[in-house]
């Protein structure tokens, strides 16, 4: 470590522990020097905190010297693996975090990474721009120049597709399926249902905060009918929230049949006989659970009004959408998830866990608590048997409507080799030869909100920040089973509350830095500990965290 590297190392941690000392003992801060070479001592970075009474998964995260880190956690917890490969969870440099004060234009918009593409020039409305890092540990990206490229219509994705403009397009059109597959210049590639779209309900909200009125909702929608009209082949209307390819999905549980007279009785017994007034708000962005967000919206308005419920219909930006929709100030929203990695704490605890964010409104403590169990759990078998309540406790709390798991297509030029769809969204351009051409062109469906995913959830952002941020692990190219990546091997105990992850030597980021231990201890705290300095990010909600993890350490107090 560098003499600069090492003074300001030891300048942050004073100024943590001190911060910490105002916070009545919350957080335990320990410096450890813990591996000694020839030039000077390696300070391994060690956070606790001080009980596991807070409510999350993590105890302690620690550089054990500067190519070991050790978690330990409060509970066993079968996905960290997963969770660790994560994008959400890519290591920064721990100097770039500080520089730019954990916020801020310098690094939502110029993250420095260790991915096979680094950053060029962002032209915010028109497309992102990213180079070759020639430096790159791994295999080196095909292309030289990777662009990112948007628009929200699928016909204009696919016009620029068939005019050789761009080399590969998100989400086919539902009725242009055939079109890409019978055209020999072109190849569809279909990508597996891992999602859903919902209808969620804020029960902060009235009348949303009565549970017969969201019962009331549920039974007024006919889902086939949306699916049928408006979705691609290889979709299927919802029963549950869990897709039925992953596992924990109950069979047994079914949602609630379509009944306009038992909506209408619901609602009168709930002291609305002739309905009420209410916004749904929505973003105009296509995605794989939702291929056709407009006329879907305009479908669903319609379908309430036949039970009295009279919905105003609201079009919000992107990224002001999801803000909202996290701060739990929307009623109704549309929304969907994509998996992440293909398990159930993935859905589950994400939304209805007790990380989650405030999109629902107020949590429903009985789901919270078997959430928390079946996380903690080896055993599918055991773990299935809980998440059947939790699909059964969620039909009868309503905190949302499961309406689809969407089928959804890619299309790529036909001379583009190495193309693929991933079930996860996260396909990696870097290992696709756009036939031999110096730049391959990409156009999905919006533009990033921003590029430090620590602090996005949107999959538009994600999947830029995935050619240029790695993680712990990583995800087979299209495919859900993790493999190393920045760490050779992360091994747990045999009861999974600790993990070693052996990070691998001489990788570089696109600053010239080096990856140690400590990156990535400062990575994973100012994500954890919401009272830490640079716990700044785009808009400071840090979703995945919480909603994987089970909560921050010293988290905000609540309005109220």
């Amino acid at each position: 470590m560098n003499k600069w590297r090492l003074m300001a190392l030891l300048a942050v941690v004073a100024l943590l522990v001190a911060a910490c000392g105002d916070d009545d003992g919350e957080t335990t801060t320990t410096t450890a020097a813990t591996t000694t070479t020839a030039a000077a001592a390696f300070e391994g970075l060690s956070y606790s905190a001080p009980d596991c009474d807070y409510g999350g998964e993590i105890k302690t995260i620690e550089a054990i010297d500067e190519l070991t880190v050790r978690f330990e956690l409060c509970y066993p917890d079968v996905a960290f693996r997963s969770k660790v490969a994560f994008s959400a969870f890519a290591i920064h440099p721990m100097e770039h975090l500080e520089a730019t004060g954990g916020g801020g234009d310098a690094l939502i918009s110029n993250p420095i990474g260790t991915g096979p593409y680094m950053i060029e020039q962002w032209d915010r409305g028109n497309q992102l721009v990213m180079k070759r890092f020639d430096d790159y540990w791994g295999t080196p990206a095909i292309a030289e120049t990777l662009v990112f490229r948007w628009s929200s219509e699928a016909a204009q994705r696919l016009v620029e597709l068939r005019a050789g403009s761009v080399d590969g397009i998100d989400n086919v059109g539902p009725d242009d399926f055939p079109t890409v597959a019978n055209d020999a210049t072109l190849q569809l590639i279909e990508r597996p249902a891992l999602n859903i779209f919902y209808i969620g309900f804020n029960n902060n909200f009235p009348p949303l905060d009565n549970e017969l009125v969201r019962q009331a909702l549920a039974m007024a929608i006919d889902k086939d009918r949306i699916v049928d009209n408006f979705y691609p082949p290889g979709s299927s209307t919802a029963g549950q929230f869990l897709p039925p390819a992953l596992p924990g999905f109950a069979p047994a549980v079914t949602w609630y049949d379509y009944d306009l007279q038992a909506a209408r009785d619901l609602l009168t017994q709930a002291g609305f006989p002739n309905g009420f007034d209410i916004e749904l708000s929505y973003r105009d962005v296509v995605r794989g659970y939702l291929p056709q967000p407009g006329v879907v919206a305009q479908d669903i308005q319609a379908q309430l009004a036949q039970i009295g419920v009279n919905v105003e219909i609201v079009v919000m930006e992107s990224g002001a959408f999801i803000d909202a929709a996290d701060a739990g100030e929307l009623p109704i929203h549309l929304l969907g998830w994509g998996a992440d990695y293909p398990d159930a704490t993935n859905f589950y605890d994400y939304h209805f866990g007790a990380g989650s964010s405030d999109q629902f409104g107020e949590q429903f403590e009985d789901i919270t608590t078997l959430l928390t169990q079946a996380g903690s759990l080896s055993d599918q078998a055991e773990r299935d048997v809980l998440y059947a309540q939790v699909a059964e406790l969620i039909k009868q709390h309503v905190p949302m409507i499961p309406v689809a798991h969407g089928g959804s297509g890619l299309g790529y030029k036909a001379d583009v080799v190495g193309a693929h769809a991933s079930p996860l969204s996260n396909e990696l351009f870097a290992v696709m030869d756009p036939g031999g051409r110096d730049t391959f062109v990409w156009m999905q469906n919006a533009e990033p909100i921003g590029l430090y995913c620590a602090d996005e959830s949107d999959g538009e952002s994600l999947r830029a920040c995935e050619q240029m941020n790695e993680s712990l692990l990583a995800f087979e190219v299209g495919g859900t089973d993790t493999v190393p990546s920045l760490a050779t091997a992360c091994d747990a105990n045999a009861d999974l509350t600790e993990w070693i992850c052996t990070l691998r030597s001489g990788v570089t980021f696109h600053d010239g830095s080096t990856l140690d231990a400590n990156d990535v201890v400062m990575s994973y705290l100012v994500q954890w500990d919401a009272s830490h300095p640079l716990h700044v990010g785009r808009d400071g909600s840090f979703t995945y965290f919480p909603g994987l993890f089970g909560g921050f350490l010293n988290p905000p107090a609540t309005e109220g």
